[in-house]
Parts: C-alpha cells; sequence; structure tokens
C-alpha cells in the first residue's frame, strides 16, 4: 500500500506538471509528498484512542478549511495545472495540519463537562429501590430476597460499588473484610433468577458523599433507600424520602413477649444493677434478670415483668421464677442439654448463649 501511494503521488504530479515542472523534478515533488503522508501514518500509528478521535474531528476541520482554499484557487488566473496542484496540497495540508493539532489537544476533551441532561441513564423504573453500601456489608438483605419478600427493581448505583471496592482495597484488615462481604452479597444476589437486580450508571454531579448522592438520586427519580445507616435513615427521612431499614424489619419481626410469661434462658453475664444478671435470645434480644446474678453460667427459668422498646432493638425484663419452695428454679448448669434429666417440659421461650448483643447494656 505504501508503494502504491508513492507511485501514485508521483504519477500524479509527473502527469499534471505543476509550476511547469516535468519529466523527474514532477515526479520527485510527488515522492515528497508521498513520503509527508508516510510520516503522517507513523504518527498516527502511536496515537491513543482519545488522540484518534481528536484526530478525525481535526481532519474533518481541515477538509472543511481546504474547501475554502479551494474555493479561491477557482477563481485565479493561474494555468489549470497550478490550480489542481495547489488544490491538492491544500488538501492534503489542511487535513494533515487537523490530524495532528486534533490528536494533540485531544486531552482536553476529557475536562469539558458535558451538560447533565445529555447522560444516558437507564429509564426510571417504578418500584426501584436503592441499595445502600451499609445494606450490602450487612449481608441481610440478600436473606430477605431469598424468602421473595422483596419485590421491584433492586438497583446499586455504580458510585455505591466504587466505594464498595475501596472499603475492600482498604489497608485495614477489618474494613478489607467488610467489602469483600458485599461483594459476595452482589454476587449472591445476581444468582438469584427472580430478582430484578440493576447496574445503575446514574450519577449526581457536584457532590462526592455517596449519601448524598443517594439522596439526591432518591429524590429526583422517586425511589426509596435501602440501608442500615442510622444518620442516612434520619436524613431521608426529614426531606420526605421512603426509606427501608433492615434493622428496623428485623425488630418488628421478633416474637412479641408479654409480661407474666415464662422464658428458660442462660445468664451469661452480670448486669448493671447488683442482682441483675443478663441473657441473650437466639435473635439477639437482651433479657435483664432481676436477682440472677447468683446463676450466672446457668440455665434458669424466669417470668417476664415488662419490655421495653430502643432504637437498637428490644429489651426485656424479668425476674428468677420462684418454685413453691421460694427457690428459684434452675433448670441446668451452662454446657448441659435443657430439659434433660428428667426435667420438666420447656417453657415457650428458651434462649441461647450469645457472647455480645448490638448497642443495648443492662438497666
Amino acid at each position: 500500500m505504501r508503494v502504491a501511494l508513492v507511485c501514485a503521488s508521483s504519477a500524479i504530479c509527473y502527469t499534471l506538471t505543476p509550476f511547469g515542472m516535468k519529466g523527474l523534478a514532477a515526479a520527485g515533488l510527488g515522492f515528497l509528498v508521498a513520503m509527508v503522508i508516510l510520516l503522517a501514518e507513523l504518527r498516527l500509528r502511536r496515537a491513543e484512542i482519545s488522540g484518534l478521535v481528536g484526530a478525525a474531528c481535526g481532519a474533518i476541520l481541515g477538509l472543511l478549511a481546504s474547501l475554502l482554499v479551494t474555493l479561491i484557487i477557482s477563481r485565479t488566473s493561474e494555468p489549470e495545472p497550478t490550480k489542481s496542484f495547489l488544490e491538492f496540497t491544500s488538501l492534503f495540508a489542511f487535513s494533515y495540519l487537523g490530524v495532528v493539532m486534533g490528536s494533540s489537544k485531544a486531552h482536553t476533551l476529557r475536562q469539558i463537562s458535558l451538560p447533565h441532561t445529555v447522560e444516558v441513564a437507564l429509564p426510571p423504573v417504578a418500584g426501584t429501590k436503592l441499595l445502600d453500601t451499609s445494606a450490602l456489608i450487612d449481608g441481610r438483605i440478600a436473606d430477605i430476597c431469598e424468602t421473595h419478600f422483596m419485590d421491584g427493581t433492586l438497583g446499586i448505583p455504580r458510585f455505591v460499588l466504587l466505594e464498595l471496592q475501596q472499603v475492600a482495597d482498604s489497608s485495614d484488615s477489618l474494613k478489607r473484610q467488610r467489602g469483600r462481604r458485599g461483594l459476595e452479597v452482589i454476587e449472591r444476589m445476581k444468582k438469584m433468577t427472580w430478582l430484578n437486580l440493576r447496574i445503575l450508571d446514574d450519577d449526581v454531579p457536584g457532590t462526592s458523599a455517596v449519601d448524598q448522592k443517594l439522596i439526591e438520586l432518591a429524590r429526583s427519580s422517586g425511589w426509596k433507600i435501602v440501608t442500615n445507616d442510622f444518620n442516612l435513615n434520619k436524613v431521608a427521612r426529614v426531606q420526605g424520602i421512603s426509606v427501608l431499614n433492615v434493622n428496623e424489619l428485623a425488630n418488628a419481626v421478633k416474637p412479641t413477649v408479654l409480661p407474666g410469661e415464662s422464658m428458660r434462658v442462660l445468664i451469661l453475664r452480670e448486669g448493671k444493677e447488683s442482682t441483675q444478671g443478663v441473657a441473650y435470645l437466639d435473635d439477639g434480644t437482651m433479657v435483664v434478670v432481676d436477682g440472677a446474678r447468683r446463676h450466672i453460667n446457668r440455665t434458669i427459668d424466669i417470668v417476664v415483668t415488662s419490655t421495653h422498646q430502643t432504637p437498637a432493638g428490644k429489651m426485656i425484663f424479668g425476674r428468677c421464677e420462684e418454685r413453691s419452695d421460694g427457690a428459684p428454679s434452675r433448670v441446668a448448669a451452662a454446657g448441659n442439654v435443657p430439659g434433660s434429666g428428667g426435667m420438666s417440659a420447656s417453657p415457650r421461650y428458651e434462649a441461647g448463649a450469645r457472647s455480645s448483643f448490638p448497642g443495648q447494656e443492662p438497666q
């Protein structure tokens, strides 16, 4: 192809005899023009994609400029061969200059912010719920989706994915583990064929805070936010945005306990008061038992006296259940199986051993 280009350029100049050149002189001029074109080709081979886009735009502008020059040349009194040569030269020259200038200035195109109205975004879908980073790291949203309680479309904005990736790449081992857990939850949800999970390219210019972007996106589209973040929950609701809080859902589905009911619990540690003992139900609910401090590491029967709902969960207060002889009814020591050894039938509730409970201390 390069040889054909050189031959064609030399033949054109040899035939047209520009500027009165004839024979080898005209052919040499054509050879020089071909060398200029080949040098331009070598430069384009090392160009990046952005440079090629800029070069294409520059070439179009160069062709328009050469057209204007051609119109001026056609109205001169120069001989026809000279006019033709000037026309071809202007075509090549302006095209080459457009390519070079466009490719060298292509990096400035990245700094030009396009209007928000021209961004390509997926059309709003009714019932879409935006997943926050905290809900993905928590992981219980995947369990809720498996039960088919979550309907509509679940959307994960790309800036939430970016924040999750930054957490997963953190130098802190705990943060890195939390980030990877969130990514694993997304992979788990993508395998649920009945779930409409979408990655959204919608973005909110003018702010870098993920929480603020979620609020603005939800407000502009009328979508809901799924989060475990207490502060995001409050700020969104103040602005009239619907929020689905997994913690509130977990508290709502906990079994109802009424005063006077019996429970069987394992006393794990002492409470704040001198006579209190603390136990936990299997769902993490804290049980504060009055008079159970001396029964630490033992399973006993208690009577519920009251319940208290807190932002972090429900707390149950009770007292040791007294037998007919006035002594507390102790079921089993820690490590033994409740109900064995000829014990009576289990009450309605029985607590499992929990080492921690988020947010509350016994009163």
